[in-house]
């Protein structure tokens, strides 16, 4: 049976996001689009749109609807942005993050994650993002200077410059 989730992402932006303060049109717009049911996995696809995180394996969760916009619209992004992204996960914030920027490197610890957000990103046809599977508490030296950064993963302690 296929499913058509739309509803459930304009309710998400509507309830979750815009009804607490999420103002960014673009934010908005994007999170509309992008299909968050790919991102988990199909044992929790009735709860992807849901505002809590839900878990993608390794201890590691996707983080809850709102989270993912707030962060996002405190970037400013205008759509010419480098962006450096500190832990991947599912993908679904870098999957944003391709919307609203010019270029996106993401990078995540745990190479599976990396590999299955990767997958479900080509699929979507997202050609913006360069993916690392290391430390990101390192950086990505190899990707010059960022417009922004967004760390989305729990760092033990603040890296020295």
């Amino acid at each position: 049976m296929v499913h058509d989730y739309r509803l459930a992402r304009e309710r998400m932006v509507k309830n979750q996001l815009m009804s607490r303060g999420i103002r960014d049109k673009g934010v908005s717009e994007a999170m509309k689009k992008i299909h968050r049911h790919l991102f988990v996995e199909e044992a929790l696809v009735g709860e992807a749109y849901n505002d809590h995180p839900l878990p993608i394996g390794h201890n590691q969760t996707i983080s809850q609807p709102y989270i993912v916009a707030l962060m996002t619209q405190a970037l400013e992004l205008t759509g010419i942005e480098n962006t450096l992204e500190i832990g991947t996960g599912s993908g679904y914030q870098t999957a944003v993050l391709a919307r609203l920027a010019g270029r996106v490197c993401s990078v995540e610890r745990f190479e599976q994650l990396s590999v299955s957000a990767q997958r479900i990103l080509s699929r979507l046809g997202v050609d913006n993002v360069e993916f690392a599977v290391a430390d990101g508490s390192c950086g990505w030296p190899e990707g010059g200077v960022f417009d922004r950064i967004i760390v989305t993963a729990a760092l033990p302690a603040l890296p020295q410059p």
